[in-house]
């Protein structure tokens, strides 16, 4: 399918690092070198999201609670984050995941809570290396997916960003091959057109594993590539810039 009609994004997940320091070089830097034909997202800790003053990019979370409000000691509500100025919020990380039990359900009711409350999010899909050498894939992915289309209806998946993260490529310096990301980007674009394709035709998938400089033109030059969640180059501003070039 032509990727034409939609506009890359380019969201940097800075998981738990950063300091003021960065967040000062990102707003000076990346704010004078934002592409204008790219939406680029921030999706710092949430301890420095009210340290962002420009609007030359946007700021997202990088996770969120299904729960409006209540005695939820440590969690961040969309409404939280939408009073910082958020437009986005990071729902189903790999890390997330793994890290705190997170299912497939569970991914699903943050996306719907985030949509409700007029925010975009980015759900993550994605295989460990088991997975993938067990040949399996489509099958695993395919359920994290079911999870979305039970959840949410075609009105609020239309409202969603997906990002393919290949559990095996994030922070191990391994990157998919475009091929492979092309063949996962296909599979999600055909498993939606399934639903809707008018859906299919217009959701921006974003790929998500060790992108860097020097590989992310080719793989955003993929049909069904349309830019990248992207994890340690997001840290470095001229790499992130760089990246964000490459999408444009």
């Amino acid at each position: 399918m032509s990727n034409n009609k939609r506009k890359p994004l380019v969201a940097g997940n800075w998981k738990m690092n950063g300091d003021r320091s960065l967040v000062s070089t990102f707003t000076d830097v990346l704010a004078k070198n934002v592409p204008s034909d790219v939406d680029v997202v921030i999706c710092p800790p949430a301890v420095y999201l009210s340290l962002f003053n420009t609007d030359a990019f946007a700021i997202g979370g990088q996770d969120v609670s299904p729960l409006e409000n209540g005695a939820h000691t440590g969690d961040i509500s969309v409404d939280m984050l939408s009073e910082f100025g958020c437009k986005y919020a990071i729902v189903g990380h790999s890390e997330r995941r793994e890290d705190h039990g997170e299912s497939n359900d569970l991914v699903a009711q943050k996306a719907k809570q985030v949509i409700a409350k007029g925010l975009t999010p980015i759900i993550c899909v994605g295989e460990p290396l088991s997975v993938r050498e067990n040949g399996q894939v489509e099958a695993f992915i395919g359920e994290q997916l079911d999870a979305l289309v039970n959840g949410l209806s075609v009105d609020e998946l239309a409202k969603s960003v997906i990002a393919y993260e290949p559990i095996w490529a994030i922070g191990t310096g391994k990157t998919a091959s475009p091929e492979q990301a092309q063949d996962v980007h296909q599979f999600i674009r055909t498993y939606f057109a399934n639903v809707d394709s008018e859906l299919a035709q217009g959701l921006r998938i974003l790929y998500g594993g060790s992108v860097k400089p020097d590989n992310a033109k080719t793989l955003f030059a993929q049909t069904d590539v349309d830019g990248g969640l992207i994890g340690g180059a997001s840290l470095k501003v001229e790499d992130f810039i760089s990246i964000c070039q490459a999408a444009n």
